[in-house]
């Protein structure tokens, strides 16, 4: 990959310039990260002009690698203040790579109240002004169709949602996937960051593009089929995620009592079975019609653990119906109804909204009084109110720390104010440190410990106890940095772990296709990095390790049934990132 793309939209400059040598061998989250560092102000507000947003193919994007289809964007998150990279499949990321496009940065704002469209194709950049017909409170979906319809059904699409254009820091970046609906870049609020600088969409039309270079063919198709059989092989990335999705986790943690519930005063529901995995499943199967159980987000995906969920006549609702938004919705605040969360998450897709942290956000208010606990249709309401937004609308879109300061409450589930996702920290302990001192507030895919401490998958951890799992969230968190870096799914985990010829085979890739003889401490080193130019970034944001801890409510309400507390120390926090 060759190009550095960026566009100025205070002036409209167009600069399309060589790769910079310190970016020469960085891709995905090594190269969002590394330049947010370098060129935004730590301290500067993330929705004004000195904002930067960057979109980075992986290493081994573009290629026949297996599940290689990811797509790094970086910015400084105005939920978090910190640093942000979110990830996400769809097709953007392969067009950037087969069209040699290394990064796409847009910066700057426009000086008048238009929105706008960055295309990208084999010809240049151009800048267009949005269509009318997309603006104002036009969902996803149908602005997806409409741009499809003017540049082509071929296209990848980046959108700003309707909460993205009211700059709520809730907006995700919503992304074409290869049947035309939509996956996220969810978390942190980056829509707002797109929304913000006025910029609807970006489309990329990838038409004469050639493969994606590999410096020793022979090699890589060796090695590729090497990962891919780690993959299929393995009882999680091979068959329980096809099978059943994300959303497999939930009888898993209910039975391990880390499900958090009720606004993470419980550790089971009783009506798990109304929101499995398994259930999901058998729903798919009975209906038919558009129904999907097994499905992949992106082009060469092989693990496959979307669905596409339809209603009882068998049309689609929604696809990428992920554990954790069920979870939320279904746990934490009690529905018990799966087609109402379906619903729900439709929405949350055409609003362009983070669905974990509105979702969270979602029990917080039941608990503070503002929606009442269970009631899907009164949910479903107050979500399509973001899009408008009403003042209620606007609340849920401020994200839990919001909907908790505007209740009153103490029991607000936040680090560095990003929601905590599914997993509660005081039955699945090492899922606790990472929440804590990743650098961009709670996220489980920053370093998920929950293999090792309930799956079992590369570890064996007890979760109830701290004994390895400092260790563990510093080594998870070293190795997904790497991950991010490469266009993997983070599921490619579960094939590697266990397999130590699936994680040499994923160097192996990277060597063939680029020429180099990286070997592992190499990778590790690349984590490493990573994680410690996104502390810098925060630190010069003003954030210390003080800010690396979890509510304090966790330290002395106990979690049924094991009645467990969150029982780590300041100083042990401290260590995860003594390296």
């Amino acid at each position: 990959m060759n190009q550095f793309i960026r566009v100025n939209l205070t002036n409209m400059a167009i600069e399309i310039q060589p790769v910079p040598e310190k970016y020469q061998g960085l891709g995905g989250r090594a190269l969002t990260s590394s330049f947010i560092n370098d060129e935004v102000k730590p301290t500067c507000h993330p929705l004004g002009k000195n904002n930067k947003l960057i979109f980075a193919p992986g290493l081994l994007s573009g290629t026949s690698a297996p599940n290689s289809g990811r797509l790094s964007v970086g910015a400084k998150s105005p939920l978090t203040g910190t640093i942000k990279e979110c990830n996400t499949g769809g097709v953007f990321s392969q067009k950037m790579a087969k069209m040699g496009i290394k990064a796409l940065v847009v910066e700057g704002v426009p000086s008048d109240d238009k929105f706008y469209i960055i295309k990208l194709d084999q010809n240049g950049v151009t800048i267009d002004e949005a269509p009318e017909e997309i603006l104002g409170g036009c969902g996803n979906y149908k602005a997806i169709e409409v741009l499809s319809g003017k540049y082509g059904s071929h296209v990848g699409i980046a959108l700003a949602g309707p909460a993205g254009e009211h700059r709520l820091p809730t907006a995700n970046i919503s992304f074409k996937d290869p049947e035309g609906n939509i996956r996220s870049a969810g978390r942190g609020g980056l829509g707002a960051v797109m929304g913000s600088k006025k910029l609807k969409g970006i489309v990329i039309d990838d038409t004469g593009a050639g493969a994606v270079p590999i410096a020793e063919p022979e090699k890589f198709r060796a090695a590729a089929k090497v990962f891919a059989n780690a993959l299929l092989s393995h009882p999680v990335s091979g068959q329980g995620l096809a099978a059943y999705g994300t959303d497999v986790l939930v009888n898993i943690l209910n039975e391990a009592g880390g499900l958090p519930s009720y606004n993470f005063t419980q550790g089971r529901i009783e009506h798990n079975d109304n929101i499995s995995g398994e259930t999901m499943n058998a729903t798919i199967t009975e209906r038919g019609g558009d129904g999907k159980v097994s499905h992949g987000c992106h082009r060469g995906c092989i693990i496959k653990c979307s669905q596409w969920y339809p209603d009882k006549q068998g049309k689609y609702i929604t696809s990428g119906f992920e554990y954790e938004t069920i979870w939320a919705l279904g746990a934490d605040a009690g529905i018990k109804d799966m087609d109402q969360i379906a619903y729900m998450d439709r929405a949350m897709d055409d609003i362009g909204i983070d669905s974990i942290e509105v979702s969270v956000a979602v029990a917080t208010a039941m608990e503070g009084g503002l929606l009442p606990w269970g009631d899907g249709e009164a949910v479903l309401d107050a979500i399509q109110q973001i899009a408008v937004p009403t003042p209620l609308g606007r609340i849920l879109g401020g994200g839990c720390a919001v909907v908790g300061k505007v209740c009153g409450l103490y029991r607000t589930p936040v680090v560095k104010d990003q929601a905590i996702p599914a997993y509660d920290p005081r039955s699945v302990k090492g899922i606790g440190l990472t929440y804590a001192t990743t650098p961009m507030g709670a996220d489980h895919t920053a370093g998920y410990c929950v293999s090792g401490n309930i799956l079992k998958v590369g570890g064996d951890l007890d979760p109830l106890k701290k004994d390895g799992q400092i260790e563990y969230a510093r080594s998870m968190q070293i190795g997904t940095a790497a991950v991010d870096s490469t266009g993997m799914c983070l599921f490619v985990y579960f094939g590697i772990a266990d397999s130590p010829e699936g994680y040499q085979a994923l160097i192996d890739m990277i060597n063939a296709q680029y020429g180099l003889s990286l070997t592992s401490g190499d990778v590790d080193k690349l984590g490493e990095t990573v994680l410690k130019v996104e502390r810098d970034f925060n630190k010069r944001a003003g954030f210390t390790n003080a800010h690396d801890r979890l509510p304090e409510f966790f330290e002395y309400e106990a979690l049924p049934p094991h009645n467990t507390v969150w029982d780590f120390t300041p100083e042990e926090i401290d260590e995860v990132y003594n390296f």
